[in-house]
């Protein structure tokens, strides 16, 4: 991973016509050795508004708040200068992330992986064959997938974006009997610039990132959320009322040159 500062920010509008409860994921994971700085506001109408924070997993932060109505502009930036320590394994990974999950249905994927794959080759090669199948087989397009696809839907439609890639890698990794899960990052170098989705498969030990799309180096990935698929990491969730997305903007740049990676490497998020 990358020692050199990277600086995130997003800022996002929304329109409530109806009260509701909404979530934001779009805080840097707080983990262990991370070192940042970081400044978050909510106004609703203009006003001030203090979101209750959740830390939930992995350092997964959501931050919620209860609006009746208005506009509601989220404004987000952070500096990240010493990345976090890898992510300890825990006893329970190997069971959860093999589980099939609403938008990464290994199950469905059983016998298409053991005929598409040899599932006698040791996980860190089939993490590479099922990376560049994936990358091969799917063609970035935006506007391709809805936010309801799943693995299955993107495999049949050979398209999609990028938490379609990483939706599927998962998926299939999972039928491998490889844990494996999402997270949602910032990503220098990204292009489109956007919230940007990776797989992290667990390979001797240690999570490694897995990233089919290509767009952006995963040395200089930063951590937001993580989670069995996009259904834990989505950047925004409304509960019970009426809103619109009106828009949003990420940035994410590092300090430098942006550091090249050829896909071969095992490589952490931190």
């Amino acid at each position: 991973m990358t020692t050199a500062t990277r600086d995130v920010s997003a800022n996002l509008e929304v329109n409530v016509t109806a009260a509701t409860e909404l979530e934001f994921q779009i805080t840097v994971a707080k983990l262990p050795g991370l070192t940042l700085t970081e400044e978050l506001s909510m106004t609703v109408d203009g006003e001030p508004i203090q979101p209750e924070e959740i830390v939930g997993e992995h350092g997964s932060r959501i931050h919620r708040i209860q609006v009746e109505s208005g506009l509601v502009v989220v404004d987000y930036s952070a500096s990240v200068t010493t990345p976090a320590e890898p992510i300890a394994v825990e006893v329970t990974d190997h069971s959860i992330y093999l589980r099939p999950s609403r938008y990464a249905e290994a199950d469905k994927f059983f016998g298409f992986a053991a005929g598409q794959f040899d599932i006698n080759l040791p996980p860190g090669e089939l993490l590479q064959q099922v990376a560049a199948y994936v990358e091969d087989r799917l063609s970035y397009i935006p506007g391709a997938s809805d936010p309801i696809d799943g693995a299955a839907d993107t495999l049949l439609a050979n398209a999609g974006v990028c938490r379609d890639y990483a939706h599927l890698v998962v998926a299939l990794l999972r039928a491998l009997n490889i844990p494996a899960r999402l997270v949602a990052v910032y990503a220098p170098g990204c292009d489109p610039m956007d919230f940007h989705a990776v797989a992290e498969a667990l390979i001797d030990g240690q999570w490694v990132a897995v990233d089919a799309t290509g767009l952006a180096p995963r040395q200089s990935l930063v951590r937001i959320a993580t989670g069995r698929d996009a259904a834990d990491t989505a950047f925004l969730d409304n509960h019970r009322g009426t809103i619109n997305l009106n828009s949003y903007k990420v940035t994410a740049v590092v300090a430098g040159d942006l550091p090249t990676d050829t896909g071969e490497a095992r490589i952490g998020i931190g």
